[in-house]
């Protein structure tokens, strides 16, 4: 008799997201000699002591937090979810553990977001596409027991309440996809491929039931028009990366391939470079996301749920995994969705 053992995804995703989050928090705006000269080889970066996370961490444990009550209450909705996640967006806001340098467009967003009067599109900030939606977005694609539309207008949503530009949007949809697609077996060897043939799918769709008129704060003369410049980005963002993985040394700041993760395109591409170039080595991936000239946080959160989807919790050996931040927050959320 075989016993099939469940690899737990979820757990192994957002243990990755942390743990890339915390290894790259003291590297984050420091140039690649800097960082060599602080922390040495960078394929030798040990965990720091304390291992602790940034607003990245923060905000992906708020949005779970959300779709948990969102979805105890019933089938997932856009009205339901919008209101769970706005909730917890705000509590963040004010809590006093938020002091890891957040982004302006997420603290501006939740300031609005707390007038529950308004609608929560007035909140979006339509013109940023910065990574803070993007680097949230990994408990979407773990979630199980979603449709494709659910999945899609959620993943957008939860952009949308603070990062409204439709490449942010796209952006959020296709991490969202991947963590979904690793997760469930796919090979990483044809992951662009299929993210590529998903943002052509999906170029000319506005998911308006998720979204309302968040395009109309926007200059595009029609919602299809507004979200396919965000599908364009991408898919340029993509393009780069299908070069940079055929050519791209591993010894190299991977931020000169892709970009620096700064907006969401980039943060995506060059999380994925980072986990694509090591596909078996999930902390080389994470150490190689963390010396980086960019947004080396959000990039190695993006790498290690990457990792931690295809691989599992099994990826993160112990003496790392029991030490990060919020741990038991963690767990709770991924042995939910695992089970």
């Amino acid at each position: 008799m075989t016993t099939t053992v469940r690899k737990q995804a979820a757990t192994g995703a957002l243990t990755g997201l942390a743990l890339g989050d915390a290894l790259g928090f003291p590297t984050e705006f420091n140039d690649v000699p800097s960082i060599l000269a602080k922390c040495g080889p960078w394929r030798e970066m040990p965990l720091p002591t304390p291992a602790v996370v940034t607003d990245d961490t923060q905000m992906t444990l708020a949005l779970g937090r959300g779709l948990r009550t969102a979805m105890d209450r019933g089938v997932l909705a856009p009205e339901g979810m919008a209101e769970a996640v706005r909730r917890e967006f705000v509590a963040w806001n004010r809590s006093p553990e938020n002091n890891r340098a957040p982004g302006a467009t997420c603290i501006r967003a939740c300031e609005l977001l707390e007038d529950a009067g308004r609608p929560w599109q007035d909140a979006s900030q339509i013109h940023s596409k910065g990574c803070g939606a993007d680097m949230r977005v990994a408990p979407i694609g773990l979630v199980p027991g979603l449709s494709d539309e659910q999945r899609a207008g959620a993943a957008q949503l939860q952009s949308a309440l603070t990062h409204g530009h439709p490449t942010a949007l796209a952006a959020s949809d296709l991490t969202a996809h991947a963590v979904r697609l690793l997760a469930q077996g796919a090979e990483p060897t044809g992951l662009i491929g299929r993210l590529r043939s998903y943002a052509l799918e999906n170029r000319g769709r506005y998911h308006h039931r998720w979204l309302g008129d968040l395009w109309t704060r926007a200059q595009d003369p029609s919602p299809e028009h507004f979200i396919a410049r965000g599908w364009d980005e991408c898919l340029t963002a993509l393009e780069r990366l299908r070069e940079a993985v055929r050519t791209v040394s591993p010894e190299t700041d991977p931020c000169l391939a892709t970009g620096a993760g700064w907006i969401a395109e980039e943060a995506l591409a060059t999380g994925l470079l980072c986990f694509l170039l090591f596909v078996d080595e999930p902390l080389t991936a994470l150490r190689r996301a963390a010396c980086s000239s960019g947004d080396s946080d959000s990039i190695a959160c993006l790498a290690g749920a990457f990792a931690g989807a295809h691989l599992g919790a099994d990826a993160w050996p112990a003496e790392w995994a029991d030490r990060i931040e919020y741990r038991g927050d963690l767990v709770t959320l991924g042995a939910l969705w695992d089970a």
